[in-house]
């Protein structure tokens, strides 16, 4: 059993107030008292009575996430998990739960106004952001602090949001493509009404350019990101009479079709045809073990979870800060699926 406030500050020799204020972070209680106020909290299995801190304070101390249950929805994919386990921790390290709803794709604006309307959530985070997507304008109108993980193309409103730099990191992938002789590099891309796919599909077409390589419309392929579809996509791009040499997918579950798809046709990873995917450094899908198995553009999907969070929780506490954003970088990490183009 644990104990209540009154007696964790007891055993402590201190006001119920400052072990609150220790507990909840306030600037003014000095480091070395909140540390022996959070020691003595996990030593005795103290948990703060949430319902009791929400009508004291007017809060529900939870955030929300609502989901469109669209088969044809980016998040159908696996790597939200990973993004949520993130958020997740960051929650529950400071006292928030998280309310989870999924939602037909037509209630979805009708479930963002009850949730604000009823006051069950200090905070909502958007997933999936499309071009022009018109639930930042409706959350700004509903007042509510959020978050965006991703971008939406075409909100010319400040709003805050977190995502990787999807144009620099593709862009970079197919000029490694190229430096290695590859000129018929093959784009296997998420649906492309989703922001992140356009900027990948703008970085890879960038480099291109500037390489004095016509984009071919054949070589580019858009649909929601399965290993089904980099299998059927590989198996089509390869039977082309005049077939690409290498590969630039979309996530590591597209690069697991293309690469069945490659044995099929008898080719050899690495050696006949070349892959680059991006990885998001799934917990349960590592990219090989001692050696990368695929050259990589590589962004821990779990810690924007955690990053996005935290930013989340510092609009609730000072929602008049602005909007705030943070736009992380990828690393390229070279891997077995690469080689030179074989003449």
């Amino acid at each position: 059993m644990g104990v209540t406030l009154k007696e964790l500050a007891s055993g402590l020799g201190l006001s119920p107030t400052t072990v609150s204020r220790a507990l909840n972070g306030y600037p003014e209680v000095n480091q070395a008292t909140r540390q022996r106020v959070l020691d003595a909290a996990r030593t005795a299995n103290y948990h703060p009575n949430t319902r009791a801190k929400s009508l004291a304070t007017g809060q529900s101390r939870a955030i929300g996430h609502i989901i469109p249950i669209s088969t044809s929805h980016e998040i159908v994919n696996p790597v939200f998990a990973d993004f949520i386990a993130g958020a997740g921790e960051v929650y529950s390290r400071a006292g928030y739960d998280m309310v989870l709803s999924v939602v037909p794709d037509d209630e979805e604006e009708n479930a963002y106004r009850n949730i604000v309307a009823r006051g069950s959530v200090d905070g909502l985070l958007v997933h999936g952001p499309r071009l022009h997507d018109d639930r930042i304008t409706l959350l700004q109108d509903l007042g509510l602090p959020f978050m965006v993980h991703g971008r939406s193309s075409g909100v010319q409103t400040p709003y805050s949001w977190l995502d990787i730099n999807n144009r620099r990191s593709f862009r970079r992938a197919t000029e490694f493509l190229l430096e290695l002789g590859h000129t018929r590099i093959a784009l296997v891309n998420g649906l492309e009404s989703m922001d992140f796919a356009l900027r990948r599909r703008t970085g890879y077409l960038d480099a291109l350019a500037v390489a004095g390589i016509a984009p071919y419309p054949d070589l580019m392929r858009s649909a929601e990101m399965t290993e089904p579809y980099g299998h059927q996509a590989g198996r089509e791009l390869l039977r082309l009479p005049d077939p690409p040499t290498a590969f630039l997918a979309s996530s590591m579950i597209v690069a697991y079709g293309l690469r069945r798809a490659l044995t099929d046709a008898g080719l050899k990873l690495g050696r006949d045809v070349s892959v680059v995917t991006h990885d998001d450094d799934l917990s349960y899908m590592p990219n090989g073990l001692e050696v990368p198995q695929f050259t990589a553009t590589c962004s821990s999907v779990r810690a924007a979870g955690r990053k996005t969070a935290d930013m989340l929780l510092s609009l609730v506490r000072d929602p008049d800060q602005g909007p705030i954003t943070h736009l992380m970088e990828t690393r390229l990490v070279l891997g077995d699926s690469t080689g030179r183009h074989r003449t």
